[in-house]
């Protein structure tokens, strides 16, 4: 069966700018830049997506083009010994991420009907006299905690794993790039419309402050939690490691000139997680809101509590959490592709029912984390400090240093005149980019492990 392909450069570029933009930049960047001291991370994050993102998405790019298959096929194709095995850490990889992924998502959901139907500050009075007879817990968190486990939670997540499933199953032309040309326009211009709002919040010079003038005191003190955290955030934001971009790159042809699309991509991607910042932290600050407090439901309950004071909150935060559940489908296709891929191309499945049987089995995987936020944070945090670091250090180490030639050939097609610039990629490869894997894997784990060995373990205690 002829392989599907791109119908235009335009989907292309799209479909990975979709992939990039959804809960990675909208959900994940913001808490984790509050959690993190805000703009000292974004300063190392930044540095991350020049130094690591652009040589490593162009890494994803000439692979999955030279073979034509999905990460597990093209390393088949392209390694000998024990290299060859690196595709299921991808594939692996991706069928985590969207288990919880999708879960994250259905919250996205419910907090849009919330502004359609009871509006932020009616649905979060309703846990008022709760959270009065308990000590340290807002009625924003109570509703947060009501919404994202349980039975609520594992419904929405059904309905959000059933329109990823449709979209993937209808294929690559039909199916994602229509999608994507439709969803991406859309989240840069409500995000345009939002950044000029929160502009006119009373709150915006602190929180632009707090987000742009870093402290370089907190780099030099927080080192060890704001490297492998800034790594892992600028993979998880650009899909890398996950071999969604080897898969997107396996639809097109040889015409494309991959180093311009890969800065066309990188730099969208980058643009709209800073103006996600610019929108978020003004309305934080307005509502006297911490950036950063809550752990993965900060966005949730920051925000929810933000939109329930500030003027228009209810119509801004209908429009934010609708863009956030449209980023999150535009990601949530480009993970179920990974694996949808590698069922169609290595074990011959037709695509709507690789599509239904992959996406149920990740459904099902992502019941335990709509029913204990501590699981969601099990598979979280496996996934952004070790799986996502270790499938592109295996990557980076085998391509950089075994099949240079091919990745330089490969770059060079579409290209008029490469020059030196495919050998200086080449060593950004085996060195920077290596070395700065390296560093944030062993970080990514010893982080892990103590998760697992405290918050975990007296979870498995009660």
């Amino acid at each position: 069966m002829e392989r599907e392909r791109w119908a235009t450069r335009l989907g292309f570029i799209l479909a990975a700018v979709g992939s990039a933009v959804g809960l990675g930049n909208i959900w994940r960047f913001p808490y984790i830049t509050g959690q993190e001291g805000g703009a000292a991370f974004l300063l190392v994050y930044l540095l991350f997506i020049l130094i690591i993102g652009l040589p490593a998405i162009l890494l994803e790019f000439v692979v999955g083009r030279r073979t034509d298959r999905n990460p597990v096929g093209a390393l088949k194709q392209l390694a000998t010994g024990p290299f060859r095995y690196i595709g299921y850490v991808f594939v692996v990889t991706g069928f985590v991420i969207l288990s919880y992924y999708s879960v994250v998502a259905g919250w996205t959901i419910r907090y849009t009907l919330i502004g359609i139907t009871d509006g932020y500050s009616n649905a979060i009075g309703e846990y008022e006299a709760d959270a009065a007879g308990l000590e340290d817990v807002s009625a924003a968190a109570l509703l947060f905690d009501n919404i994202a486990t349980g039975t609520e939670a594992m419904i929405f997540h059904a309905i959000f794993m059933a329109i990823v499933i449709f979209i993937v199953g209808l294929g690559i032309r039909r199916g994602i790039e229509l999608a994507v040309k439709l969803m991406v326009p859309a989240i840069i211009a409500i995000t345009a419309v939002l950044v000029a709002y929160a502009y006119t919040l009373d709150g915006a010079s602190e929180g632009y402050e707090f987000y742009l003038s870093p402290d370089f005191g907190v780099i030099a003190s927080d080192w060890t939690s704001i490297l492998p955290a800034a790594a892992g955030q600028a993979f998880f934001t650009l899909s890398l490691g996950m071999g969604v971009m080897i898969t997107y790159a396996s639809y097109i042809g040889e015409d494309r000139n991959l180093a311009k699309d890969s800065a066309a991509i990188i730099g969208l991607d980058t643009l709209i997680a800073f103006i996600i910042g610019l929108v978020i932290f003004p309305v934080l600050f307005t509502a006297g809101v911490t950036p950063g407090e809550g752990g993965v439901g900060a966005l949730f309950i920051g925000l929810a509590e933000a939109f329930a004071d500030v003027s228009g909150g209810r119509i801004l935060g209908t429009i934010f959490f609708f863009v956030v559940a449209i980023g999150a489908l535009s990601s949530a296709i480009s993970i179920l592709e990974v694996v949808v891929s590698y069922a169609v191309d290595e074990l011959g499945v037709e695509r709507m029912r690789a599509s239904a049987g992959a996406g149920g089995l990740i459904f099902l995987l992502g019941l335990l984390s709509a029913y204990d936020l501590v699981l969601l944070d099990f598979f979280d945090l496996l996934v952004d400090g070790v799986l996502l670091v270790l499938g592109a250090l295996l990557l980076a180490a085998f391509i950089g240093w075994q099949q240079s030639d091919f990745a330089i050939d490969e770059l060079g097609k579409g290209v008029k005149d490469l020059g030196d610039w495919g050998t200086t990629w080449i060593w950004m490869i085996r060195i920077p980019v290596l070395i700065v894997l390296v560093v944030s894997l062993v970080l990514g784990i010893l982080d892990y492990w103590e998760f697992l060995t405290e918050d975990f373990s007296a979870w498995l205690d009660i």
